[in-house]
């Protein structure tokens, strides 16, 4: 990398902590979350969150795109939604040339920076899989056309694990689709004091325009290059194939686990932990990097046997018994 290319994107790192503090400004506390949803963008992924209502998902995705000047979209997926309500559909026009009508694609929703799929797990499995191509071709099918997806591009769905009545839970292949799976827990007692301080005056925090989608760009071209030692590579191999029972090293895991991560586990482990050094400001990866998104990367991607689930063994748990085992 020449000395000049190198300080362009030593600015661009350098304005990271910059979008986090403005992020900040209206989102009170959730610093590991915001750090995950970035990671994500950066690693070139999307992510599904999952919490309880009023823990300002919304609201966190909606600042962190206008903190980066990208196009924001919500979507909010009810049991009636339909594929053509989020890709969207061919209406019929007059073309002023010919005099002839012509069907034209008017784009939906789908066709945005940052696409925010609300309540993901509401809507039927039909228009669930109309999410599956956007998320891992970044363009749409309609009619036998392809239409390209604007770039940078970023899912991030949410569910709320409490509300199961009338939900559709997703399969594991879209489940396998998303590079994180983030869990929201509730704010600690100091910043529920400061929510409620902050957010009941009038006082409206004004947000300054950090980094453009082009510079987005040029910092997920920058992730790729992130140096990572063979050594991190083979723990990450270890890490995701001792998740499988069947060959795992793991008692714990032969004992409660159904099934393992596959190959797209590793890919995404290796992305993220080059992603987190980035947004650590670091050109270089460290075991700290792997083992702290393990958690987001694994858990959604480990099924859990029936006995498990009546003794009250979570993935995260595992998870743990494998960051033990495997050193």
């Amino acid at each position: 990398m020449e000395s000049t290319e190198l300080t362009h994107y030593k600015t661009l790192v350098g304005k990271l902590p910059q979008l986090r503090n403005e992020i900040g400004k209206v989102i009170i506390g959730q610093q590991e979350v915001i750090s995950e949803v970035l990671i994500s963008l950066l690693a070139g992924g999307h992510c599904l969150l999952e919490g309880v209502p009023g823990l300002a998902k919304t609201l966190m995705v909606s600042t962190m795109a206008r903190a980066l000047s990208m196009n924001f979209k919500r979507i909010q997926f009810t049991p009636d939604l339909m594929p053509g309500d989020i890709v969207g559909t061919e209406v019929l026009e007059d073309d002023h040339e010919t005099g002839h009508k012509v069907f034209v694609f008017n784009r939906g929703p789908l066709f945005a920076n940052v696409v925010l799929a609300d309540e993901i797990n509401r809507t039927p499995p039909k228009t669930q899989a109309a999410m599956l191509e956007a998320m891992q071709e970044y363009k749409v099918t309609y009619n036998g056309t392809d239409y390209e997806l604007p770039k940078p591009f970023l899912i991030i769905a949410t569910q709320n694990p409490i509300e199961q009545a009338g939900t559709y839970p997703l399969p594991e292949a879209q489940l396998d689709r998303f590079l994180l799976y983030i869990k929201l827990s509730y704010p600690s007692e100091q910043e529920e004091l400061t929510v409620l301080k902050s957010t009941t005056g009038t006082n409206r925090p004004v947000l300054n325009t950090i980094l453009s989608d082009q510079e987005i760009l040029q910092l997920q071209t920058l992730t790729r290059q992130v140096h990572i030692s063979d050594e991190l590579i083979d723990y990450i191999n270890r890490l995701v194939r001792a998740s499988r029972p069947q060959t795992s090293p793991s008692a714990f895991v032969k004992q409660w686990g159904e099934w393992g991560a596959g190959p797209r586990a590793g890919q995404a482990l290796v992305l993220c932990a080059k992603a987190r050094a980035v947004l650590n400001e670091r050109f270089s990866v460290i075991p700290e990097d792997i083992q702290t998104l393990a958690y987001p990367v694994l858990r959604h991607r480990i099924a859990l046997n029936f006995r498990a689930e009546a003794e009250g063994i979570t993935t995260d748990k595992v998870i743990e018994e494998l960051i033990k085992v495997i050193k």
